[in-house]
């Protein structure tokens, strides 16, 4: 049976550009029929059920203090977006929104313990100096840890995938008495964001393993590993949402925080997140809620840097939720497993590799051989190699990394009889575990890092035998370094997601570490691991809040986000290959890096965590924040300014520019302030204007400007307030690029030119039944999109194809099916037809036609059988 209704199909990268393919995120997807609805007022729920009576099913019910509604599905998809919009009219619904599919983001998987053996975190030779964790370095956390603050007395709600809270440095048990005390399964191990949840009052991640590695990021006790989470003595909940594959819907994820909040969550944090830039999602509306009630609120922005300015991720960019971006660790936690080596049968030396798939090393004693000498090849065995190659069964082939896939090179040495091959890596840092399962002959492969890698390709340069004797991975020892990353530590990593929204609010709030961050993991899937992304940096601030509330008495949202982004330290600019003598732009890090030990120790409190000028149509030159000494002694404060490198959005295309590919320039604001020096008395405040002049720049490229005002006062305080702007309109931005007509067996859905004849059924059997699809390229977000059908031969707008108009939209593609039905329920008639594709303009008028960019489709005629 085919799913009808709107029918959003997956694009692929040559549809809209290399772009979408880098960043790793899923574009949330509408589960056909599915709404979520809030009552003006739960006792009279009464009348809303009666009107649905049988034409739906209830998903969830809510019934808390800042959400009363339900979430439906109904059962006759053909008729429910026009069942859907009678729900508007009736006196107990307050608003009802489309129920969406969100996905966790794809961090990156660094390294994980050997698969389902715990022998690993016993012979693990640690090497931590005097044992300081680099993140905990970095943001200040080891010098409240020195002073006994670790978040006694907090309670953090976590809402992700689960905890294996078997694990030893998560308490090992689950309940009263536990480090996990709370929370629940929301949702069952089938779920999958489209079915119906299955409760189940036990959060136990034994398929995911995320929601473990952002546990002990927060609060992992002392373990082999030799690390701890940043506030171990918290108490945790953890509020399951995902199901073992698929995502989790806006229904669930309203309900996990509005439960995490009503069992008294003192903090609640999620990396979870999809492309959005709207702040009147229903998920975002209910966080926005939670943290207007008391509650601090930190999201994940998104691991999607490569696609540009303006990709802010939901429910991240909610108001007056605090948004995380990331930076790299200062440091690469590399953990490898030992085996030996000799060259030219010497003495035998130690060597560490992550092991990859397959991994079948037990005994293998064999020399290497290296199809490159050249050690800065980007692409080496990228093509076939040479007809001079010997016969490889009987070497371990050592290949740089670099360029295509692990599976293309080893299917390269594959065809000369390689059965093991060891890649080594092409950048300084670390040495990945890569995956050549689809090529069967090779029966085990691993990684080195570059300077082990370079190192034995300078002996064989030279002649020498190199010979590499492997234990079994599974026993084998375990070596943990530490290798110091010059490139981008302590930078952001290249992957954090640029904002700010489509209407301009400061997005992210505050950076944390994010890359390479070693932490717990299910005890099934390794025990242990390396992550990198923003969900490994938004768990360590919310962390770092529970520390500051120790020390400061408060868990006020406001006071916490806005004494942390006063006291964080901006960063330069790197664009994952170097620094630039630039800041980094706000739209990416926000105020910069937190420094917890002064946050929680700062005297003076400003009143606002940033400022937003907007664009030039909505400009607000002149904006105010106030200065506060909690001190017991007056302060003066010097105030200045400084910039940030201002982006670019767009070039030569109606698609904001990738990064790092995107223009960046030193072209700042003019900043000017209202006091250049201001006493504030002790216990008393200073409100201070901030007036600003935006850069002369070229306001078609829509260049977004950001920067920093600066408070240095006599008691030390350093403090920061960043802001942003942009030159130009975003309303007269266009938003679609094209639209088009395609056809559903084509699973590329290329454009169709001319005619097109379809042949449908009334019935819902798909069997054998080719759709038309209006696809529509959005360049930018748009706050409705609609697809309406337009007759050939009268010009007649019949209305919008079932399951739009659709609100608030991002700038990904949409595409759907189109099955005859229209959006009240009937089907169009036997005819000639085409596709108006319209998006409206942000900022713009939604009964004005003039406020929509408007593409037609190719023609195409459908008849019923």
């Amino acid at each position: 049976m085919m799913v009808r209704g709107n029918i959003l199909l997956p694009l692929l990268a040559s549809v809209v550009g290399l772009y979408l393919a880098e960043a790793k995120v899923e574009e949330p997807k509408q589960i056909p029929g599915s709404y979520v609805v809030e009552f003006e007022d739960a006792e009279d729920s009464a009348e809303f059920f009666s009107h649905i009576g049988s034409k739906a099913e209830t998903r969830m019910n809510f019934d808390y203090s800042l959400f009363k509604g339900a979430s439906i599905q109904f059962n006759d998809l053909g008729t429910a977006e026009e069942e859907a919009s009678t729900l508007n009219s009736l006196a107990s619904v307050k608003r009802v929104y489309p129920n969406r599919i969100y996905y966790l983001p794809k961090d990156e998987v660094v390294w994980t313990g050997a698969n389902g053996d715990q022998s690993i975190i016993h012979n693990v030779k640690r090497q931590l100096g005097n044992d300081t964790f680099t993140p905990h370095v970095m943001t200040q956390v080891d010098k409240l840890r020195a002073k006994g603050i670790i978040g006694s007395g907090v309670k953090i709600g976590i809402i992700d995938s689960g905890v294996d809270y078997n694990h030893p440095a998560l308490g090992g048990c689950f309940g009263e008495g536990c480090l996990f005390t709370y929370g629940t399964d929301i949702v069952g191990d089938d779920y999958d964001g489209d079915n119906v949840p299955v409760p189940d009052p036990d959060p136990w991640d034994g398929c995911g393993g995320h929601g473990t590695h952002v546990s002990g990021i927060i609060a992992a006790q002392a373990n082999e590993m030799g690390f701890t989470g940043a506030a171990p003595g918290v108490t945790l909940g953890m509020y399951r949402v995902f199901g073992c594959t698929g995502g989790a819907a806006n229904d669930v994820l309203i309900d996990a925080y509005l439960q995490a909040f009503e069992a008294g969550s003192d903090i609640i944090t999620a990396s979870i997140g999809g492309s959005s830039g709207w702040s009147e999602d229903p998920w975002a509306v209910v966080v926005s809620r939670i943290v207007e009630a008391g509650v601090p609120c930190t999201l994940s922005a998104g691991n999607s840097g490569s696609a540009g300015l303006f990709y802010a991720s939901t429910a991240s960019n909610g108001k007056k939720v605090t948004s995380i971006a990331s930076i790299d660790n200062e440091v690469t936690p590399v953990l490898l497993t030992d085996s030996y080596f000799t060259i030219e049968g010497g003495d035998q030396e130690t060597f560490g590799y992550a092991p990859g798939e397959p991994s079948e090393w037990t005994d293998v004693s064999l020399p290497l051989w290296a199809p490159s000498f050249d050690t800065t090849d980007p692409a080496t065995a990228c093509t076939p190699l040479p007809d001079d190659t010997p016969d490889l069964s009987g070497y371990i082939v050592l290949i740089r990394r670099g360029t295509c896939t692990f599976v293309e090179k080893a299917t390269y040495a594959a065809q000369y009889g390689a059965k093991y091959v060891l890649f080594y890596n092409n950048v300084p840092a670390g040495a990945t575990g890569p995956a050549v399962s689809d090529v069967p002959q090779v029966l085990a492969t691993g990684m080195v890092t570059a300077a082990q890698g370079e190192s034995w390709i300078a002996a064989l340069e030279a002649g020498s035998e190199v010979v590499l004797d492997f234990l079994d991975p599974l026993t084998a020892p375990v070596s943990l370094i530490f290798q110091q990353n010059n490139i981008t530590g302590g930078f952001a990593s290249s992957f954090t997601t640029w904002n700010p929204t489509f209407e301009m609010d400061v997005k992210p709030q505050l950076a944390s570490p994010g890359g390479s961050i070693l932490s717990t993991y299910p005890i099934p899937l390794g025990t242990y691991a390396v992550l990198s992304g923003t969900s490994m940096a938004c768990p360590l601030v919310a962390a770092i809040y529970a520390l500051i509330s120790n020390v400061r008495g408060t868990l006020d949202p406001a006071t916490l986000e806005n004494l942390l982004s006063a006291t964080a330290n901006p960063q330069l600019l790197n664009d994952g290959t170097a620094t630039y003598n630039v800041l980094a732009p706000v739209s990416q890090l926000g105020a910069g890096i937190v420094q917890a030990y002064d946050a929680a120790y700062a005297t003076t409190l400003l009143s606002k965590s940033s400022l937003a000028f907007n664009d030039t149509d909505n400009l607000v030159d002149t904006l105010n924040f106030t200065i506060t000494n909690l001190g017991s002694e007056d302060v003066t404060y010097e105030l200045g300014s400084i910039g940030a490198a201002t982006g670019y959005t767009f070039s030569d295309s109606v698609y904001p520019d990738p990064f790092p590919g995107l223009e960046l320039t030193d072209e700042y604001a003019t900043i000017e302030l209202s006091e250049s020096k201001v006493t504030v008395p002790a216990g008393g405040n200073v409100t201070v204007s901030v007036t600003v002049t935006p850069p002369a720049l070229d306001a078609s490229r829509l260049p977004v400007y950001s920067g920093y005002i600066t408070l240095n006062g006599t008691n030390g305080d350093s403090l920061s307030l960043p802001y942003n702007g942009a030159v130009g309109s975003l309303h007269s931005a266009q938003v679609l690029d094209t639209a088009y007509l395609s056809i559903s067996t084509d699973p590329d859905l290329n454009p169709v030119l001319g005619n097109s004849s379809f042949v449908l059924t009334k019935s819902g059997d798909s069997t054998n039944t080719t759709y038309p699809v209006a696809v529509a390229l959005l360049a930018f977000g748009s706050p409705k999109l609609n697809i309406k059908l337009v007759s050939q031969d009268t010009s007649e707008v019949l209305g919008n194809i079932l399951g739009f108009p659709i609100d608030y939209v991002s700038r990904d593609p949409a595409a759907s099916a189109f099955d005859g039905l229209l959006d009240d329920g009937t089907y169009a008639p036997e005819g000639n037809y085409k596709f108006s594709i319209e998006a409206l303009h942000i900022f713009g008028d939604a009964s004005d036609p003039a406020e929509y960019d408007v593409v037609e489709s190719a023609p195409f005629s459908i008849r019923y059988i």
